[in-house]
């Protein structure tokens, strides 16, 4: 008998062991519907083989590991008989309609609630903007309880159930998920997973010496351990902090801390953690969210000898949620953040993984382009890597609330005679606007005077010249600026995919350095592109053509209409095309008996 074969028994006997445990919870629970015990028994039994052998090559060595097979399946059930009736009918259509990301219809846009509406009332009363914009897809940034000042924008999670109660409530939010799917937009959350805030209650019980929640972090007494692993790892923000461990006083032990050090990194080889995350991600998904952006997937598996990046296991966790979530919320899709090399990022891109990524890569060459004026290295790489599995999807993007990197792969660099070091310290200068004829106004980010090491902070706008240009009041600039725009929202609106609008961008908004007299922001350059949404100043420009601003946002309007007109860019192949030319960039896009070319 093969290993698969032997999965395959072993399924199929716990399923039968566990199935009637499950309807002994459950059977006097007078409001669980016979159907929805019909729809679970068969996604159940759909998914279970897989999500088995998943958890078994995980988890199966531990001594309680039917224990917690037997909580997972509870839990699930659980979180489908309580999912609300709209999210039900919801699941229906999206596995009828399974391509319904891929439609020419979808655009996204994504904001920082208090940054951009206040509250989610505030967020409610600016749904008329997002229509008119054309929007249908919201990811709303981390908008979950996180501690005062250091919160990593509000990536050190310290609830998963609980908003910031300047934002709203829970309540308020599922309301606000169900009013955007009448309107046709999907909302899209964090899945904050690779670690939570040192204020989590997990992270509190363990401060407090309680074993079971010491066991869900990496706790070491002292240096050996730490060191040991140090020797593969990557620093993340060199700038900030050394290392990836932090010491704390207060419990005399030195905390893996990948990011900042009030983020604490979860252990997964504990299945009481990935059960408990679990619980967490069905509960977020019960809100009403249709997509969970998922944080940080590379990190989550450490290994010893290794960078503990994009392991093995990270995708194994991934696929082992996937399946979860097939069985108590099938509406729900993930994507993928994973701000790695092109050929790591590909890897979590699948349909019963992440059906949709970010494509950083895209996001990258096409600052890159601006830049030198050529297109060798885009076409190059494109050619290479844009293509993805059937029934997947990138989400394209200009800006968003984080740096630029530039992660384009080095031999695709030096295949196009380009010194990828070179060109990466050449790309920070110009983006800096230290390069003699620079149009840019970006800022750095974790810069390394030594190495020349940097990211870039910045609007769209600021680092495609319209900063400089309403600062000389030079019309030529101008012009430029506003053609570079305009190119690069027609890339990633035809292109294929999801395109994303990093909002305020859409109004051509500069670069606000008043983060730098907060001392709670001071050392994070990002904030330069995170200003607090000027709605005063927004109902002027958007309806004044004589305003940059004004023409940033009637050509995005018209741009996206257009989008949404050509039925060529639903869920079709790109087929890139060789100009002969570096300074054009071309593509074919195909489908539903039209053929769209495009150049840049």
């Amino acid at each position: 008998m093969t290993d698969a074969q032997q999965v395959q028994q072993q399924a199929a006997l716990s399923l039968e062991r566990l199935w009637p445990r499950l309807e002994i919870t459950f059977r006097d629970e007078a409001d669980v519907a016979p159907a929805d015990w019909r729809a679970l028994e068969m996604r159940l039994r759909h998914e279970w083989e897989r999500l088995f052998g998943l958890l078994l090559g995980l988890y199966g060595g531990h001594y309680d590991f039917f224990y917690h097979l037997e909580e997972l399946l509870r839990a699930a059930a659980r979180s489908w008989f309580a999912r609300p009736t709209w999210l039900k009918q919801l699941d229906a259509r999206r596995e009828a309609a399974p391509a319904w990301f891929q439609s020419q219809q979808m655009v996204g846009g994504m904001c920082y609630v208090d940054l951009f509406a206040g509250t989610l009332q505030g967020l409610r009363d600016r749904l008329p903007s997002f229509k008119k914009l054309g929007l249908t897809y919201l990811h709303l940034m981390p908008l979950f309880e996180s501690p005062e000042g250091k919160s990593d924008g509000g990536y050190a999670v310290s609830s998963y159930r609980r908003l910031n109660p300047k934002l709203g409530t829970i309540e308020e939010l599922a309301e606000l998920a169900c009013e955007f799917q009448e309107q046709g937009i999907s909302l899209v959350l964090d899945f904050v997973f690779n670690h939570t805030s040192d204020e989590h209650e997990w992270a509190r019980r363990a401060q407090a010496g309680d074993h079971e929640y010491e066991r869900f972090y990496f706790l070491f007494p002292d240096r050996r351990i730490p060191d040991t692993y140090e020797r593969t790892l990557r620093e993340i923000f060199p700038t900030v902090r050394r290392g990836s461990f932090s010491w704390r006083e207060d419990i005399h032990r030195w905390v893996w801390t990948t990011f900042n050090s009030f983020q604490w990194d979860l252990n997964y080889a504990n299945p009481a953690v990935f059960r408990a995350m679990a619980q967490e991600m069905l509960f977020i998904a019960n809100i009403g969210v249709e997509v969970l952006r998922l944080d940080a997937v590379a990190f989550i598996w450490k290994r010893m000898g290794t960078s503990c990046e994009n392991q093995p296991e990270a995708h194994q966790i991934i696929q082992a949620f996937h399946c979860l979530a097939r069985i108590a919320a099938p509406a729900l899709l993930f994507k993928s953040e994973a701000i790695v090399h092109p050929d790591d990022v590909v890897s979590y891109i699948s349909p019963r993984e992440c059906q949709i990524s970010y494509n950083p890569l895209l996001m990258a060459l096409l600052w890159e382009s601006l830049a030198t004026g050529e297109v060798k290295l885009l076409a190059h790489s494109m050619r290479r890597r844009f293509r993805l599995p059937q029934g997947t999807a990138w989400v394209n993007y200009l800006r968003s609330h984080d740096d630029i990197g530039w992660t384009f792969d080095d031999n695709d660099a030096r295949w196009e005679w380009i010194d990828p070091s070179g060109h990466r310290r050449f790309l920070n200068q110009f983006y800096m606007g230290r390069f003699p004829g620079s149009f840019a106004r970006g800022v750095p980010f974790q810069e390394n005077p030594d190495t020349g090491d940097a990211r870039i902070s910045g609007t769209l706008a600021s680092l495609a010249g319209l900063e400089l240009a309403i600062q000389s009041g030079d019309e030529q600039q101008m012009e430029l600026a506003m053609r570079r725009i305009q190119m690069l929202y027609s890339i990633i609106l035809s292109i294929g995919g999801i395109p994303l609008i990093y909002l305020g961008d859409e109004v051509g908004t500069l670069n606000d350095y008043a983060f730098t007299s907060d001392p709670d922001k001071a050392d994070d350059s990002r904030w330069v592109h995170r200003p607090q949404a000027d709605w005063a100043w927004r109902g002027k420009v958007e309806h004044d053509l004589n305003s940059p601003h004004g023409q940033v946002f009637a050509q995005l309007v018209r741009l996206i209409a257009l989008r949404k007109q050509q039925p060529a860019i639903s869920d079709s192949e790109t087929a890139f095309v060789e100009t002969g030319n570096w300074h054009l960039f071309g593509y074919v896009r195909h489908g539903a008996g039209q053929r769209l070319f495009v150049v840049a």
